[in-house]
């Protein structure tokens, strides 16, 4: 530290202050050999890493478990860099397991080139009805731009999200170490590509749509609630700045750092008839957030007040920002295909993050065909927490069996 502003320094590593190899109890790793892997990650969430050398730790559990024969815990502070510039680091440091002359191979780009918003090329003069179009989206985006920034402000100032039993129990004030449980399951990404083509949507929309109707069910059958009425939350999703063309290019050049935003997207607690709304109602709130600066927006005041104020003042608005919002929300695109790292095959990835003020945080990463979902739940607040990762599959499933019967009743009308 320098004058109260933080900084990067040279220092000397010794691996072996990094490389951890845990001893567990034989008994409880006889007994759930899972439950043993599950109880050790979370047991980190606890302990503070030591600031006196670099924030990064391997930790080694040679326990085999139904999905894999061991496993290997990368545990870093986000100073080092976001998901996606960790995902950078593995990528540029392993191979393709069914080439491995070569890197693996990502996913093809969106048609989109910018994070959220694409800027849509002005059409000539004489054409009309098409230049009027163009004209009434930059109308649409600017009043939408200033409504979101309103929201924006008024979240950081006073406006909360209405408190439910996904509200952390102390409103998040308290920056204690909390117990964190990370849990994870595998959806089938095809299945997720399936409802993606018929609703012509995007995946990020599925998912969103996935993890409403998930908490939907879970808050009915918790609170006992017989009322179908709807519940307004919000969810605090972050958002990739770097230009999607670099997933094709950045495993061989390595970014650190980080590169976010953040956007406020809303979504619903209610019970549907037809699993098919969730979907259907996130597709439309993302299609709103897509026609706004947001993401821009919130970027450029973040960057204001840790530039002309203090990272400090900077990371005390980010906390009340996301004190007054329900979950956070992310989703990390990985390689297309199965990865070996060092000789060894990768069965799969989960992300998370601990320290966050909200008591709920849903990940999803997509490796190979498969979208890992990965929920990090406070663990005395949720301790039904299986419960809650069995609705995000059984969501799946509703939903996607939703889409072929809405398809088959299609094809027999037509």
């Amino acid at each position: 530290m320098e004058f109260g502003k933080p900084r990067w320094v040279q220092t000397t590593v010794n691996v072996d202050d990094h490389i951890i190899v845990p001893r567990l109890d034989p008994a409880a790793v006889a007994c759930d050999p899972e439950k043993a892997v599950e109880d050790y990650v979370s047991s980190l969430s606890m302990h503070p890493m030591d600031r006196s050398r670099p924030l990064w730790e391997f930790h080694f559990l040679d326990i085999p478990t139904s999905e894999d024969t061991s496993t290997m815990v990368l545990r870093l502070h986000h100073s080092i860099g976001d998901g996606a510039s960790v995902m950078t680091l593995l990528m540029a440091s392993s191979l393709s397991t069914a080439d491995p002359t070569r890197l693996p191979a990502m996913p093809p780009p969106p048609k989109r080139t910018g994070p959220i918003y694409q800027r849509r090329p002005r059409p000539p003069l004489s054409s009309g009805e098409a230049l009027l179009a163009w004209v009434w989206s930059y109308l649409v985006l600017g009043w939408n731009t200033l409504v979101d920034g309103v929201l924006l402000l008024a979240t950081m100032l006073f406006l909360s999200d209405p408190r439910t039993l996904f509200t952390r129990a102390d409103g998040g004030s308290s920056k204690s170490h909390r117990h964190m449980r990370f849990l994870h399951r595998s959806l089938s990404l095809d299945d997720v590509k399936l409802v993606k083509t018929a609703m012509n949507c995007t995946i990020n929309d599925v998912l969103v749509g996935v993890t409403s109707s998930a908490l939907s069910q879970y808050y009915f059958r918790k609170s006992g609630d017989i009322n179908t009425k709807e519940i307004c939350l919000r969810s605090f999703l972050l958002v990739n700045t770097r230009t999607v063309s670099s997933r094709q290019t950045y495993v061989t050049k390595v970014e650190a750092g980080n590169k976010l935003s953040s956007l406020i997207c809303p979504f619903h607690i209610a019970l549907h008839d037809d699993p098919l709304q969730h979907a259907r109602n996130a597709k439309r709130l993302m299609r709103r957030k897509k026609r706004s600066l947001e993401v821009m927006l919130t970027q450029v005041v973040g960057e204001f007040l840790v530039k002309y104020f203090s990272v400090k003042i900077g990371s005390f608005f980010l906390r009340l920002f996301m004190t007054r919002t329900t979950i956070m929300l992310s989703n990390i695109v990985g390689p297309a295909e199965h990865i070996t790292l060092c000789g060894h095959p990768v069965a799969f990835m989960a992300t998370s993050v601990y320290g966050q003020p909200q008591a709920l945080t849903v990940h999803y990463l997509n490796y190979g065909n498969t979208a890992k979902v990965v929920l990090a739940v406070d663990d005395a607040q949720f301790s039904d927490c299986h419960q809650l990762l069995d609705d995000f599959v059984e969501s799946m499933m509703l939903i996607k069996d939703a889409t072929n019967f809405h398809t088959l009743k299609s094809i027999r009308f037509d």
